[in-house]
């Protein structure tokens, strides 16, 4: 529910509150009637007069109802209504003596309808009223007037102007609350509006990163393991022999159901299968020689330092990047041997990975057949881990891979 701004009112409340004013009124005027009834109050003639003074005063405190909404917009017409109300007090007054106390109902309705400064004089002209009505300071009164005015209505305005000031302060302390709860409505619907555009950045980012990484895992599972299915079966169609044929099917059949694990695993967000059942450096010397084993290729995994288990996004990141270099030098560098080595120091875990293949040029942009991915997501992985990827290559030279990741071991839990 939205609050209302500084300065505006609510037509409700306002409604109601000229519909009280009313019913005090009334009730005071009401109440005055019956006692007066019950009183002797002089000929029938006299009396049924009064009763229309009566009944004009109570239609005139009807008015109030529209007028109290418009009050600050019509000041004169408020004025109107209130000295004809005093009026109104002062002739049922002046005929009745029970009536003067009908004019006490000036006191609320004053403050209620008139600003502190305005409702000062109207206070002081409702303590006239029973006064003037009864013949206060006529001819025949022994005491002057200034000392009635100063004896009974100083203490009033006194009271009065202390009630008004502090109906002001109210009501600029109302109206500073307001403004406050306007501003944080406000800063409320920017943040709604700041959190929902979070959230959708948040979501888009998501939905990339989640790209970015089954496009890596796809190069590394499926995308590798279709380029050696393909070098399987061109070699068993050279194959000279019926065995050497069926080694190369039996590597296909191999490496077609390790790719679709791999595949498994990657859309499930899981760690390689090797490394799920061993440590790194034994899932990287098994990875040696199975590249040995389906390209004939001479591939040598040593590990230096004190091996020890590391953060699994750590390790995941090492195993794919010796994958993709294994699987570079194998296809593209046509290197007959490669080295891997693991070397675990006190705050840094070094991956090298070297062949004495073709070699290229690192500067050059990449191709547009989309074999130039492996290195980009080499680089993507090195980097969401903290690390640094390094490659040094030159035609003819061979190519060395660098990785150098943080050491950040695995806690366990107890």
């Amino acid at each position: 529910m939205m609050g209302l701004r500084p300065g505006e009112v609510d037509p409700r409340a306002e409604r109601l509150g000229g519909r009280i004013l009313a019913g005090v009124g009334l009730t005071g005027l009401g109440i005055c009637t019956i006692i007066a009834a019950a009183l002797p109050h002089g000929e029938p003639a006299q009396w049924r007069l009064t009763l229309v003074f009566v009944a004009v005063t109570a239609a005139w405190i009807l008015t109030i109802v529209p007028l109290f909404p418009r009050r600050h917009r019509r000041p004169w017409l408020t004025a109107v209504f209130f000295l004809g109300l005093l009026a109104g007090a002062a002739v049922l007054g002046s005929r009745v003596e029970t009536f003067t106390a009908f004019a006490s109902v000036g006191y609320p309705i004053a403050f209620s309808i008139f600003t502190a400064r305005w409702s000062i004089f109207a206070v002081t002209a409702t303590a006239m009223v029973p006064m003037m009505s009864r013949g206060g300071w006529g001819p025949d009164a022994t005491t002057p007037a200034w000392v009635v005015v100063m004896s009974v209505i100083g203490p009033m305005l006194f009271v009065a102007w202390f009630v008004g000031v502090e109906n002001d302060r109210r009501k600029r302390a109302n109206a500073e609350l307001a403004e406050a709860n306007a501003r944080l409505e406000t800063a409320m619907e920017e943040n709604a509006g700041l959190q929902a555009q979070l959230l959708t950045q948040a979501r888009e980012a998501g939905v990339l990163d989640e790209r970015q990484r089954m496009a890596r895992e796809i190069h590394d599972t499926l995308a590798q393991g279709l380029t050696g299915i393909v070098t399987q079966l061109q070699a068993a169609d050279r194959a000279t022999s019926e065995a050497s044929r069926e080694r190369h099917l039996t590597q296909v059949h191999t490496l077609a159901k390790d790719s679709l694990t791999e595949a498994r695993r990657a859309v499930q967000a899981l760690r390689p299968e090797p490394l799920a059942d061993s440590r790194l450096p034994e899932a990287l010397a098994d990875l040696a020689r199975r590249v040995t084993d389906t390209s004939g290729v001479a591939v040598a995994a040593e590990t230096s330092g004190e091996a020890r288990p590391l953060l699994p996004e750590l390790e995941v990141t090492l195993y794919r990047v010796a994958q993709e270099a294994l699987a570079n030098a194998e296809k593209h560098a046509r290197a007959s041997r490669i080295g891997v080595t693991l070397t675990y120091a006190d705050d840094v875990v070094l991956l090298d990975v070297r062949d004495d293949g073709a070699g290229f040029t690192p500067g050059e942009p990449a191709r547009g057949d989309g074999t130039g991915f492996g290195l980009q997501a080499m680089r993507q992985r090195v980097r969401r881990v903290a690390g640094t990827l390094a490659i040094e290559s030159a035609p003819g030279e061979g190519t060395a891979v660098n990785v150098q990741v943080p050491a950040i071991p695995l806690v366990r839990d107890p």
